[in-house]
């Protein structure tokens, strides 16, 4: 489990989701439980994983932990991880069930826990590609969706009944268009 090691106060814990107040006392902004601005980048420490960053974001219906998404650099909003080829959009890892209008952290650096298709990964710093299921990763290359900034990093091999894999990450994003 991931803990804040930066030097302020009230960091919300990566692992939770802040919901909008619903009811507002006279003058109270629906928004008082955004604990940070969006797009706060904090790292945060791991005994198992290490240290890895974190921005805070505004969530996407059917999020649950470890689902890719992709996010809007001016608002801030994700979105799932289309199976689309020449994205060109930064990629992050949702670290909580953070669904719409909550708010919440997703890693953009570090090594994660990261959804995948049901493939096997072998043993190998391979490369990672957008799969044919939203949110989710897969090894086998397709041409105009790799995840550039991301690399497995499992110490074994993964068979296709498990659904996660380790990926390094370091701010990654959705491969742009190859001309």
């Amino acid at each position: 489990m991931f803990t804040p090691v930066e030097a302020r106060f009230g960091v919300q814990p990566i692992a939770f989701t802040n919901a909008p107040n619903t009811v507002l006392q006279s003058g109270q902004s629906p928004f008082a439980n955004q604990e940070h601005p969006l797009g706060t980048i904090v790292r945060a420490y791991d005994p198992t994983f290490g240290e890895g960053e974190f921005i805070y974001l505004l969530g996407v219906v059917n999020t649950v932990v470890g689902l890719l998404v992709t996010w809007d650099a001016s608002t801030f909003q994700t979105a799932i991880l289309a199976s689309t080829a020449n994205l060109n959009q930064p990629v992050a890892v949702a670290m909580s069930a953070n669904v719409a209008t909550n708010y919440g952290w997703y890693q953009i650096s570090g090594m994660a826990t990261v959804l995948k298709s049901a493939v096997q990964v072998t043993v190998a710093p391979l490369k990672v590609y957008i799969s044919g299921t939203a949110g989710r990763i897969f090894v086998t290359s397709t041409s105009g969706k790799e995840i550039m900034g991301a690399r497995t990093a499992n110490l074994t091999t993964v068979t296709s009944t498990t659904s996660t894999v380790v990926v390094h990450l370091s701010r990654p994003f959705a491969q742009g268009q190859i001309t």
